[in-house]
């Protein structure tokens, strides 16, 4: 962990998510070793992967595979998987495919969890009504709570059914299941069943409010010795100049969201590293232990770098 006792990680989003044409093969395992191997003597404490099904006309990863890759690549490189959209899956599969992947790499994988939504044809694609999602999400994610502490579950709810299931070994230490979204709902669902809140595309004043907001809902649910794992998630694009930098990173969002930069210019920092460090270093102050970047440069190699000084400036101001 970084010595502030915050950790850094960056998600280095798949070419083809960012509107490029991916290299395969040997290329592609060679250039992510690479990337990886440049991560880890940054000091960055992990790697954070994506998941989607079918996001906007088939882009996509499955992400405990990607994570799998991850941590089996390298031993000094942890993973947070944010968010993976489990309101997609049944519960009992889930658990076993994290405890799959944690026996390889045990104390090492974080789970962020969401409900999709973005784009609504990739929720019924995989036979979920969209107006589902939040109360599909709460029984899943109790249940995954249960499966994953080695309880034998029996149990008859509005989505799932199960009978005297277990899954074991469970994995030791355990796998931090933190909760994603800016509603209300994802709040008090963070505070009853999760182990943290994880944020993106919201104001420092606002993540200080949404952390403020778990707290009472756990408390309300009788949970009082939580080890909380709040975070952020932010794109961002690194540049000697604001307009440099904002170039590197609209183009992608644009490109993936189908929506103008203009909707999330507020919430993505940009510039140098120290600008980038500047725009960060409040929402550390409201209680996020986890900052998740997603970010762009001129390379990869450069971005990489760029959330590394990053690192190292709020390491020295905080």
């Amino acid at each position: 962990m970084s010595g502030n006792g915050v950790r850094f990680g960056v998600n280095l989003m798949p070419p083809l998510w960012a509107g490029e044409k991916p290299e395969a093969g040997p290329g592609l395992m060679a250039q992510r070793r690479r990337l990886l191997d440049r991560m880890a003597a940054s000091g960055l404490d992990h790697v954070m992967v994506g998941d989607h099904v079918m996001f906007h006309g088939g882009i996509g990863n499955d992400g405990l595979a990607d994570a799998a890759s991850v941590v089996t690549a390298r031993e000094d490189l942890d993973v947070y998987l944010a968010v993976y959209l489990l309101s997609l899956r049944h519960p009992l599969l889930v658990a076993r495919q994290l405890v799959t992947v944690a026996q390889f790499a045990p104390g090492r994988l974080s789970l962020g969890l969401g409900i999709g939504g973005d784009d609504r044809r990739e929720v019924m694609a995989c036979g979920v009504d969209p107006r589902t999602r939040g109360r599909r999400m709460n029984e899943s994610l109790g249940l995954l709570r249960r499966l994953l502490a080695g309880e034998e579950v029996s149990h008859d709810g509005e989505f799932f059914t199960l009978d005297r299931v277990a899954i074991r070994p469970v994995p030791e230490p355990g796998i931090p299941l933190v909760v994603g979204g800016r509603s209300d709902a994802a709040l008090r669902r963070a505070g009853r069943l999760g182990d943290g809140w994880l944020g993106i595309w919201t104001s420092a004043a606002r993540c200080a409010d949404a952390i403020a907001a778990v707290a009472g809902h756990a408390a309300e649910a009788g949970r009082t010795a939580v080890d909380w794992r709040h975070g952020m998630t932010f794109w961002c694009g690194f540049g000697a100049s604001d307009a440099e930098a904002r170039r590197q990173v609209a183009r992608v969002m644009e490109g993936l969201y189908r929506t103008p930069f203009d909707r999330f210019e507020s919430y993505v920092p940009r510039g140098t590293a120290a600008d980038v460090a500047e725009f960060v270093a409040p929402y550390v102050l409201a209680g996020c232990t986890t900052l998740n970047f997603i970010p762009f440069a001129g390379s990869s190699e450069a971005a990489i770098d760029s959330v590394a000084d990053v690192r190292e400036i709020l390491k020295g101001s905080l």
